[in-house]
């Protein structure tokens, strides 16, 4: 699908339309475009962006595809944007990633998504609502998006940070494998995380330090505040990474202490049954001339040794502190 938002800076009006804003807009020498295109990029709207725009058809390539690394490419007359946000239902750790790409030239913004986008959706509805006007050009528009992409990832990674504290205070009272296998998923969706959150700092502190056309030094400001959001997402989710190593780590050493322990409270069980076994196997020989066979009280000496040794061990052990 594609809507376009056409703004006309001598009467300060903004139309929403389809593609017959292009026209308008080519016949305009200051009006400002803003072209989304949701869904499949197909052949013929490539043919078009390469005639109206001049955008390259590799970089229309790169766009078009479901899978692609973030990027950022300068062009002559624009910029080539390319970030990974999230799905329209991602609202926890376990989400899922949408290509984002951004055409940003001095008079048009031309945004692709091959699904459902709150980040587009939500700065288009403040540009028609009038809290977002596209007078500010169109490089602090995509630097807009490019803020509530990161906002969304926040977001989740504050959830999450809320549900590692309560793992690690269940962790240390109960021991259960649901709970280490949820730390595991936290930590491979942290790693897939982690790889976007630092393909994003690349790309924008790429945009700080060289800027590119629209991207003058009027943005320096706002373009500043996105990198630190993006520093920031991806310190937290290298914290956050951590954390769960640390949790998995101590999951595993409480486990293995009270294995430990119940090892050891087996150990002296056998230590005592030994030699208590070892008389009981000696007394129950089947010989008939056995020296304390016919002994009156023979009976009650064996299970009074029996009970001085175990008592004696018992001491021991605790003297020795292992009970």
């Amino acid at each position: 699908m594609l809507t376009t938002l056409l703004y006309q800076p001598h009467d300060d009006s903004l139309l929403s339309g389809d593609e017959a804003n292009i026209k308008a807009w080519k016949q305009s020498h200051d009006a400002i475009l803003w072209l989304n295109i949701d869904g499949e990029l197909t052949p013929a709207l490539q043919q078009m962006l390469q005639a109206d725009f001049d955008l390259h058809p590799l970089a229309l390539q790169d766009a078009s595809r479901d899978r692609h690394p973030p990027k950022i490419e300068a062009f002559e007359d624009h910029t080539f944007l390319l970030l990974r946000g999230l799905s329209a239902s991602s609202e926890s750790i376990n989400c899922d990633n949408i290509l984002l790409a951004l055409f940003v030239g001095e008079r048009f913004i031309i945004t692709r998504h091959s699904a459902r986008s709150l980040s587009i959706e939500r700065t288009m509805n403040e540009v028609m609502a009038g809290n977002l006007s596209m007078k500010l050009g169109t490089g602090a528009l995509s630097l807009k998006i490019s803020r509530f992409v990161v906002k969304r990832y926040h977001k989740i990674l504050f959830d999450l940070e809320s549900r590692l504290e309560e793992l690690e205070s269940i962790m240390l009272t109960t021991a259960d494998d649901k709970i280490l296998a949820e730390v595991v998923l936290y930590k491979t969706d942290l790693t897939r995380l982690r790889r976007n959150f630092h393909y994003h700092v690349e790309l924008f502190n790429s945009l700080r330090d060289e800027p590119s056309l629209p991207f003058d030094e009027r943005l320096a400001h706002e373009i500043n505040d996105v990198c630190e959001h993006q520093h920031r997402a991806a310190s937290l989710a290298d914290l956050f990474y951590q954390v769960s190593s640390d949790l998995i780590d101590g999951y595993i050493s409480i486990s293995a202490h009270r294995l430990n322990n119940i090892m050891k409270v087996l150990t002296i069980i056998t230590a005592i049954f030994v030699p208590l076994t070892f008389i009981a196997g000696i007394y129950g020989m089947n010989f008939e001339f056995i020296p304390e066979l016919k002994h009156h009280n023979g009976y009650f000496i064996v299970w009074g040794v029996m009970i001085t040794i175990t008592i004696a061990l018992l001491l021991l052990f605790r003297k020795r502190k292992w009970l």
